[in-house]
């Protein structure tokens, strides 16, 4: 996939270096060219003086045919205006925006920006947000058959009853995290776009919880709390 990452500071760079070397197309985009210095020699990614709100330079950057675009710059304004015109002109789904006020993070989450705030900040967080494939597991029992992890409500689960995706004795919905706040209501919950989920699965059922994540429920499924 193409991943455009605005801003080339310490988490700019760290990302675009983490995601080329799992073998993703990056283009980072910075104003200032000597950030850019804060990257290898040998980096194969594309390197973009400019700004993230300006459509020519967003364009250079590869956005018309980008998966996925984190703005991480260090500047609140900047990052979201940067996320909601890769959503709303070039209709990017995955993308996250660093904020450094945590309340202002809070409001953004409720508008459906996905946002994270500096004290919680951590490359492997956005990268969770950007690759929808990815599973992060937070614990694994002593024979590593027992799992819990993390992972972003689909789309597809958006208006349906999150509890519909356990499958008893192998897929358990533990928890949901919204707008920045656990629930443990998780089951009765009717998914939102944002939303988090946590999930205790058996080792051999990540599969299963893959196809279950990217096929909405058969029927409305909207019996559920909001």
């Amino acid at each position: 996939m193409h991943v455009v990452v605005v801003g080339c500071g310490r988490v700019g760079s760290g990302l675009g270096m983490s995601l080329t070397r799992e073998g993703h197309s990056v283009a980072i985009l910075d104003r200032n060219p000597q950030a850019f210095r804060r990257l290898p020699d040998d980096w194969n990614g594309q390197q973009v003086e400019g700004s993230g709100f300006d459509r020519d330079d967003l364009e250079r950057a590869g956005a018309t045919r980008a998966d996925a675009l984190a703005a991480v710059t260090s500047g609140d304004n900047t990052n979201i205006l940067t996320v909601r015109i890769a959503r709303e002109t070039y209709a990017i789904d995955r993308v996250v925006a660093r904020i450094y006020d945590p309340r202002r993070a809070e409001i953004y989450q409720r508008l459906g920006i996905p946002t994270v705030a500096t004290v919680t900040w951590t490359i492997d967080q956005v990268r969770r947000r950007l690759l929808p494939s990815m599973v992060s597991r937070e614990w694994s029992d002593p024979s590593g058959k027992l799992l819990l992890v993390e992972r972003p409500v689909p789309d597809v689960w958006a208006g349906h009853r999150l509890g519909e995706l356990a499958v008893p004795g192998r897929v358990s919905v533990v928890a949901v995290t919204r707008a920045g706040t656990p629930r443990l209501d998780a089951q009765d919950l009717i998914g939102q776009e944002g939303d988090v989920l946590h999930l205790a699965v058996t080792a051999d059922a990540l599969d299963e919880l893959d196809q279950r994540l990217g096929v909405a429920p058969a029927f409305g499924g909207t019996g559920g709390k909001r």
